[in-house]
């Protein structure tokens, strides 16, 4: 499996990363675990390569003697799990500030990464790429066609090449998760507590959020709760989408929906072995959320409810431009432009869009009073190009 991995060129995340290597000395590649970081990493032929899971390569880079044995010589540096040197931020500061010979990507633990003492001392010199599972081009390059199937096992490339849906694959995942992820970085002392809140949120992804409905059947209180949803928000394996809103009496205003990272933990965590249509559309939200979080590199995206029920799946509001209303379906059949018309009789400017999983040909219709585009998964990143 890992020399297939090796001869798929994920040229998406190739050319983000050499973009911001273009714009900054360090690139700090993000993502959950096992999204194939290293794999991409090792892409870069060119690079000198440090595995810092590894105390040998530790014990070498914190060496002082290191920085000068790379001479002055324009270079490229990989330094994978640098969350295990002593002091990291430390390290990438003096790398940026005092040779300017070097570039670097740098992989490690996005909790890391949102730390203040990183954010303070990593100002201005680097740029993160947010690695999302896989979107649709890594889709194209893996040579995966089938859409429920990316829908059932989910984005993460091992699980994604794997001929069936395996559970014991997502329970190791979750092992390892909350052992290198959250024990050892934030210290959570609720094992069971923890893992409940986060299979919760696997199972009911995509719904409205209110703490204290949580904190029974987690056995802690809402304050712990609403931790923990900042933790999964902080390693991204949560995205918290807030209501778009112009604080009108009608609209909702403060509560935020809360989507798991991923279509395969979804489907583990309601046990789904299939995908009936009605289930599929339920994991395709999911996915164009995700194409446009790895597009965008910025978690962006509203929703939009009213207190009569209508809501609009995603709203979209690029700079300076009136927002865009995102409806998802499985089929264009099951499109119904009620909520659409509803949004648009408050927020009257913008495009309303319809994305549905077996539109081949983007085409434009009436749906009464206004105009709705429909188009495919794959013509995301268009609409996204034409808005900036």
């Amino acid at each position: 499996m890992q020399i297939y991995f090796h001869m798929v060129e994920r040229l998406f995340w190739i050319k983000k990363i050499k973009g911001g290597l273009a714009k900054r000395p360090i690139v700090w590649l993000a993502g959950v675990r096992r999204t194939g970081k290293t794999f991409i990493c090792q892409m870069f032929k060119d690079a000198d390569y440090f595995d810092c899971e590894r105390p040998t390569v530790r014990q070498k880079i914190e060496n002082e003697t290191f920085l000068e044995s790379l001479g002055k010589k324009t270079r490229l540096l990989i330094l994978d799990e640098i969350h295990r040197l002593s002091n990291p931020a430390e390290f990438l500061k003096v790398l940026a500030d005092h040779h300017n010979n070097l570039k670097v990507i740098a992989t490690g633990s996005s909790s890391l990464a949102a730390t203040l003492k990183f954010r303070d001392a990593l100002t201005g010199r680097k740029l993160r790429v947010w690695l999302t599972p896989c979107n649709s081009y890594d889709q194209a390059a893996f040579g995966v066609s089938d859409l429920k199937k990316r829908l059932l096992l989910g984005g993460l490339p091992p699980f994604l090449m794997n001929k069936e849906f395996d559970e014991l694959l997502y329970q190791e995942w979750l092992d390892s998760y909350w052992s290198k992820d959250i024990q050892e970085m934030f210290k959570v002392g609720h094992r069971s507590s923890f893992l409940r809140f986060f299979e919760l949120i696997m199972a009911q992804s995509g719904g409205i959020f209110e703490a204290q409905h949580f904190a029974a059947p987690c056995e802690v209180s809402r304050p712990t709760i609403m931790n923990f949803l900042n933790i999964l928000e902080t390693t991204f394996t949560a995205h918290v989408v807030r209501p778009f809103s112009k604080r009108l009496a009608t609209e909702i205003v403060s509560a935020p929906k809360v989507y798991c990272f991923d279509t395969g933990f979804v489907a583990f965590a309601n046990g789904w072995h299939d995908l009936p249509n009605e289930q599929a559309g339920i994991l395709f939200e999911h996915y164009v959320l995700n194409e446009f979080n790895s597009l965008l590199q910025e978690g962006v995206l509203n929703y939009w409810r009213d207190k009569a029920q209508h809501e609009v799946d995603f709203v979209w509001k690029a700079r300076g431009k009136p927002p865009i209303a995102i409806e998802c379906k499985w089929s264009e059949n099951l499109f119904d432009g009620a909520s659409l018309r509803s949004f648009r009789n408050r927020h009257p400017e913008g495009k309303n869009i319809l994305v549905a999983a077996n539109c081949k040909s983007a085409r434009t219709f009436n749906d009464g009073p206004i105009k709705v585009t429909a188009i495919g998964p794959e013509m995301i990143r268009d609409l996204i190009s034409s808005n900036f």
